[in-house]
């Protein structure tokens, strides 16, 4: 039977782990599907890489994977994918939002000859208002910037091998993994699923961060930001043309051109788009700048290999 990998990024989540374990291992055990659990420790501050180890001595099945330090979820998720040994892999979140049960048939639908099968958000669970907003704008936004659309996407997907290999053979260091899943093509399907209420512990996502998330993958993904540059400059331009045939006009006519306020507001006007447009060149070139440097996406300073055998089970 063939093996299904099933990668948990964890970032402070020593209350999940051991449940974690125990209820997408009964799922699969019940489904008869060989599979591996890859628990990726994101550099956590609590317990959490104890629990892996401690759960390891007890399951089989586990693979843990402990950063030198937090670099991220995107990092997490790509060393879970290359510490893999599974004939497909799923990315899913260790604090059981994305229902395990879920996983049966997104591998089913990989043997029916689906290389790709990602997981759609059919509802978002409870969240706060302020939440719900800055979650529907920054998918709005980072659909546009991308190009597709990510209005219900989550991380929650299966890959075929050959899917997985062809994202960890992409050089770069700044990696946007759902644009890059959706990006590769393969034969791909969909399965819509309700996001669970996470019953330990607290959501690593607030307003902030999901504004930082965006820019970085946006940036990452996406020349869109400076294309705005390129129209906030044409933008000026024509309003400098239309200002210019005005005072003309005013300057035949013998009157004296009037308005220091005016011409006030379009010095900071065009100063602020000169400021801005400086800030978006400088960010791509800070990333430019650390892809230059080639330096790895994440250190693993210790791991715990599986024992279980892809051909018993």
């Amino acid at each position: 039977m063939k093996m299904l990998s099933v990668v948990l990024p964890a970032y402070n989540e020593e209350k999940m782990i051991v449940r974690a374990a125990q209820e997408i291992g009964k799922v699969l055990d019940d489904a008869r599907i060989s599979y591996e659990l890859v628990f990726v420790d994101d550099g956590s501050k609590d317990t959490t890489w104890r629990k892996i180890e401690e759960t390891a001595k007890e399951n089989p099945h586990i693979t843990g994977v402990h950063f030198s330090r937090n670099f991220g979820k995107e990092a997490a998720m790509f060393a879970g994918l290359a510490n893999a040994k599974g004939d497909c892999c799923v990315v899913m979140d260790c604090d059981l939002q994305h229902p395990p049960e879920t996983l049966v048939e997104m591998y089913r639908l990989w043997e029916d000859g689906y290389e790709v099968v990602e997981g759609v958000k059919r509802t978002r669970g409870k969240e706060s208002a302020l939440h719900r907003a800055s979650a529907g704008l920054f998918y709005r936004i980072i659909s546009k910037a991308v190009g597709i659309d990510m209005s219900r996407a989550s991380d929650f997907k299966l890959m075929d091998r050959r899917a997985v290999e062809a994202i960890l053979e992409m050089p770069e260091r700044n990696a946007f993994f759902r644009a890059l899943s959706s990006w590769i093509g393969f034969r791909s399907t969909s399965v819509e699923f309700d996001v669970q209420e996470r019953t330990e512990g607290e959501s690593k996502w607030s307003t902030r961060s999901l504004i930082k998330y965006a820019v970085t993958n946006i940036v990452a993904f996406s020349s869109a930001p400076m294309q705005v540059v390129t129209f906030a400059g044409i933008a000026v331009f024509l309003l400098g043309i239309v200002l210019g045939i005005q005072t003309l006009i005013k300057y035949f006519m013998g009157h004296a051109v009037e308005g220091f306020t005016t011409v006030i507001l379009l010095i900071l006007l065009i100063g602020s788009i000169i400021m801005i447009s400086l800030g978006i060149i400088g960010y791509y070139i800070s990333k430019i700048y650390e892809e230059v440097k080639g330096r790895p996406r994440y250190l693993i300073s210790r791991k715990i290999d599986s024992r279980i055998d892809a051909q018993n089970g």
